[in-house]
């Protein structure tokens, strides 16, 4: 049954129709991506379900008492709180349940063992323990190591986080916050691999259901179960992971084109019998005509178009020259900045061709080695040498190099001043800026706009060693395919900086991880490099979050917990006399009943009534045996 329905739903501003005829339904436990090229409308959706926006047209409806999580409901307050207790703040209704818990202790251990004392407790705690109280502390601690926050960071003040780490943060609150469905936008953004491994796991073992917007396919592929899918301003739904979809879509497209091309056959063929019929000019021929019109006429209402097919970029990357076999040598290189130390002892060897990627943590100097190679930066120790010939083109992942001032058509002519302005023109609309968008500022544009020119710029350089920092970051799924393609098809040598899983396992030829020491090399794409680094993230971070007690305070709370549970046993124990008792007594009434009955003129004029009566004594009787046994039991425990 579903509990989330969005039927018949459109958005417009103004003249512009954003989407039109949106509708789906998720179930319980659905984990669902949302895909879409930028612009679709995928955010919007998520405020018209969330109440944010008002939809033009269509409705959501909600199960009843449905708790719905979004991450703007969860962002980070600045009032003096650490990353701990504002994580924590999440489960203020199991704090404020332990306290009051303690305090029934506190009065239970006074001498206060009243009935409706020990009733309360035994509710409270089951309900504590229902909700997770048992585990809130460390599933907090697991959430914030598994997000990329280490130990040192717990107690720093949430005002000192930074941008990214401020999401991290909001993103934590959203998946503690017990919501039945969670909204999910790009939650991957501002993460790791160790982290987005992390929140895999947390996904696929969530009860309640998921919608996620994201543009990383592997993600998706590990997290989802069906795909929606939002086109030409309407929907469609998939059941399956995001590589799933790309199959099914192409070979439904493929037979929506054939049924499409075998109607248009069939309608050419009837209106070429009506020609016929006409030409022929006998009464009966105009009677076969205007029949097999009609029948044309009939198809042509039914027959449904296929959608044309998204515009992509219509590019390539042509080295205007070749290298020699060696193409770039690190040896012993090191990086710090002021006192801190970024990397040493990387050495690095490549070859023309080779397609290498670069991985490892946030801050473990990816960039930098770029920019040392590109010598952008100084290194403090080792050597970089480019093997002959070698032209470097760099994509720098936040575009730095671009004018914000600057029109598209002026930034990439004042780049290349020797090309005309139809060829800079058309250079731009294979981009897919066409008509006045080549007269737009840069700094209007979208981040994925900006990726685009910055891609133009480095396919007109003819590079024969592209150094690539993050190149799919703002591009939705079509162009990080089409990005996939050209770069497979490219003569030249590659070395990657990415978070893209799907992307490295499309093009890696190797993967090398970055640490503070140096390198270590994986003779494969992504899914090699996991098998063999055994995918122990998990197993880690979790065990990272417990961190060891003293043995003195280990020892107080083994102690404390041991006597909350005999307390807890006690309680319990008194409760199942309490009730043994009230049972028997009922069950000796109805055996009273039962024999007055027996008794009556009823039973001794009716054979029927006198069985019924029996048969009801002797059942009654054994009911009455058994809970005499439990009451035993009980009474026995509470003494104990």
């Amino acid at each position: 049954m579903a509990i989330l329905t969005v039927s018949n739903l459109s958005v417009s501003f103004a003249e512009r129709v954003l989407f039109d005829n949106i509708s789906f339904a998720l179930e319980k436990g659905d984990k669902a991506g949302l895909i879409g090229a930028n612009g679709t409308g995928k955010t919007t959706l998520f405020r018209v379900i969330t109440g944010q926006l008002e939809q033009t047209s269509g409705g959501v409806s909600k199960e009843k008492d449905l708790r719905l999580g979004y991450m703007e409901q969860f962002s980070c307050s600045v009032s003096g709180r650490t990353v701990y207790t504002e994580l924590l703040s999440v489960f203020e209704t199991l704090i404020a349940a332990e306290k009051h818990l303690s305090e029934i202790i506190s009065k239970m251990e006074s001498g206060d063992h009243s009935e409706k004392l020990i009733e309360e407790e035994m509710q409270l705690r089951e309900k504590f323990e229902r909700d997770g109280g048992l585990t809130y502390v460390s599933r907090t601690k697991s959430a914030l190591v598994g997000l990329g926050f280490g130990q040192a960071q717990f107690d720093m003040p949430v005002e000192n986080l930074s941008g990214g780490q401020r999401s991290k943060l909001a993103l934590a609150k959203l998946l503690l916050s017990g919501s039945d469905i969670l909204l999910l936008d790009e939650p991957t953004n501002h993460l790791d691999i160790s982290a987005v491994n992390w929140l895999e796991s947390f996904i696929k073992d969530y009860r309640g259901t998921v919608l996620v917007i994201s543009h990383d396919r592997y993600f998706l592929d590990k997290v989802t179960d069906k795909t929606i899918e939002i086109e030409h301003g309407k929907s469609r739904m998939y059941i399956g992971s995001y590589s799933q979809f790309i199959e099914k879509k192409k070979k439904i497209l493929a037979e929506e084109r054939a049924h499409y091309e075998q109607q248009m056959k069939e309608i050419r063929r009837i209106e070429g019998i009506v020609e016929q019929q006409k030409r022929w000019g006998v009464a009966h021929n105009f009677i076969t005509a205007a029949s097999k019109q009609k029948q044309a006429d009939k198809l042509k209402e039914e027959l449904v178009a296929p959608e044309a097919e998204l515009e992509t970029i219509n590019f390539s990357f042509t080295p205007k020259c070749d290298t020699g076999e060696d193409v770039l040598i690190v040896e012993d290189l090191e990086k710090s900045f002021e006192d801190k130390h970024i990397f040493s002892n990387v050495n690095i060897h490549l070859r023309k061709g080779e397609r290498v990627f670069i991985l490892g943590e946030n801050g473990c100097g990816k960039t930098t080695l770029l920019k040392i190679i590109q010598k952008m930066y100084p290194a403090d120790g080792g050597s970089v040498y480019l093997g002959a010939n070698v032209e470097t083109g760099y994509f720098d992942q936040v575009q730095s190099g671009l004018d914000l001032k600057k029109t598209a058509l002026d930034q990439v002519w004042d780049t290349f001043p020797y090309l005309t302005e139809t060829k800079v023109r058309t250079a731009l609309g294979r981009f897919l800026f066409k008509g006045d968008d080549v007269f737009r500022p840069i700094a209007q544009m979208s981040g994925g706009e900006r990726s685009r020119i910055a891609l133009l710029i480095l396919m007109l350089r003819g590079a024969n060693f592209l150094l690539l920092d993050e190149p799919t970051n703002h591009l939705d799924a079509l162009f990080r395919e089409q990005l996939e393609q050209t770069l497979a098809a490219y003569s030249g040598t590659m070395l990657i900086v990415s978070h893209d899983r799907y992307f490295i396992n499309k093009l890696a030829d190797r993967v090398l991880v970055l640490g503070e020491n140096g390198v270590t090399e994986y003779l494969g794409n992504y899914d090699y490099y996991l098998e063999k680094t055994n995918a122990s993230f998990n197993k880690d971070i979790f065990a990272s979050a417990k961190q060891p007690e003293a043995p003195e305070k280990e020892k107080k709370r083994n102690e404390y917990f041991r006597r909350k549970e005999e307390r807890s046993q006690l309680a319990k124990a008194k409760t199942r006399l309490k009730r043994c008792e009230e049972s028997i007594a009922e069950a000796e009434a109805q055996i009273a009943q039962t024999q007055e009955l027996l008794s009556g003129e009823e039973a001794q004029t009716s054979y029927e009534k006198l069985m019924e009566y029996t048969e009801k004594l002797d059942k009654l009787n054994a009911s009455l045996e058994a809970l005499y046994e439990e009451w035993e039991e009980a009474a026995q425990a509470v003494e104990e």
